[in-house]
């Protein structure tokens, strides 16, 4: 996800009083990073699985050994991986996620490449016949870049919901997508929203209620259905959008703030991301390359 001018947040359409989380003032950097461990080792639902070292880039093949490293590191903090692609190495993502123990929501990247797609679904259906895969994505942001027409999109889905009838489908976006497409909210047994107060230019002092709104609106749109947060964060450097500012402290509690909030209200959300990741500079400037709970060699950011 990234900005957009029409998404930008008003800071109008947000009742102050409603602010919740941690007040950053009152917290020292030693005790901010205290209580940052100390959210991490309790524990999160899932995390999005970064699967690029420094160097490696979406093309690029993956090796089942740079992935189990990865999956070794991050199996102690979380329950669930997310992965967004079924080629090049990341299917080794889910096979080696369960192989540890941890339950997989598998992505199938869908794009303007008609053949690449096929080979997608092809392999998230796949992985999922053969027991790798508790909740299958079909698709990631794909209305929101503008990829496929929707009619191309609904026919993915319902293709991979009759080819694996006993795993649930879903479709990843951006959260107010699914209240401008209801038939999608229709062919979903799942509705998977991301969600980035950042990304719309929020102040970190209202990111956790905007949060909480964003969450709202899916869930409006869901008509019922389960809606689980796919994604959110905040990058750790990288400059500032609008109010949002990329940085150390807003980065550490903006993640005790979510894992504090999903819990309480026992929302399942996929935390991003694992790992720094510098290839996503290109796509996303320079915060793209600091998502991560890891820096990019693979050690605790705090």
């Amino acid at each position: 996800m990234s900005y957009r001018k029409d998404r930008k947040f008003n800071l109008s359409k947000l009742g102050i009083d409603q602010y919740t989380g941690i007040e950053l003032n009152k917290y020292s950097e030693k005790d901010l990073v205290n209580l940052w461990r100390e959210t991490l080792e309790n524990g999160m639902h899932g995390l999005c699985f970064s699967l690029y070292e420094d160097g490696q880039k979406p093309g690029d093949i993956i090796t089942e050994e740079q992935v189990k490293r990865r999956m070794e590191i991050i199996k102690p903090y979380t329950d669930w991986v997310r992965s967004f692609s079924c080629t090049e190495g990341n299917e080794h993502i889910p096979i080696i996620a369960k192989e540890m123990g941890l339950k997989t929501l598998v992505g199938g990247w869908l794009g303007d490449d008609k053949e690449i797609n096929e080979r997608e679904m092809a392999g998230l259906i796949k992985l999922a016949q053969e027991g790798y895969v508790d909740i299958a994505a079909v698709g990631n942001e794909v209305l929101y870049r503008n990829d496929l027409p929707k009619e191309e999109l609904i026919e993915h889905i319902v293709a991979v919901k009759k080819a694996i009838p006993n795993v649930p489908v879903g479709y990843v976006d951006a959260y107010y997508e699914f209240g401008v497409h209801p038939d999608i909210v229709e062919v979903s047994d799942v509705i998977l929203a991301n969600c980035y107060p950042y990304w719309e230019g929020c102040p970190f002092e209202y990111s956790l209620t905007h949060m909480q709104q964003m969450y709202a609106q899916a869930t409006a749109a869901a008509k019922g259905k389960k809606v689980i947060i796919t994604e959110t964060g905040w990058p750790s450097e990288g400059g500032r959008l609008d109010g949002a500012i990329a940085g150390a402290r807003n980065a550490m509690a903006y993640f005790i703030n979510t894992q504090l909030w999903c819990q309480e209200e026992d929302i399942e959300v996929f935390y991003f991301s694992s790992f720094d990741e510098s290839w996503k500079t290109g796509p996303e400037g320079d915060v793209g390359a600091y998502w991560g709970l890891w820096d990019k060699q693979e050690q605790l950011k705090f």
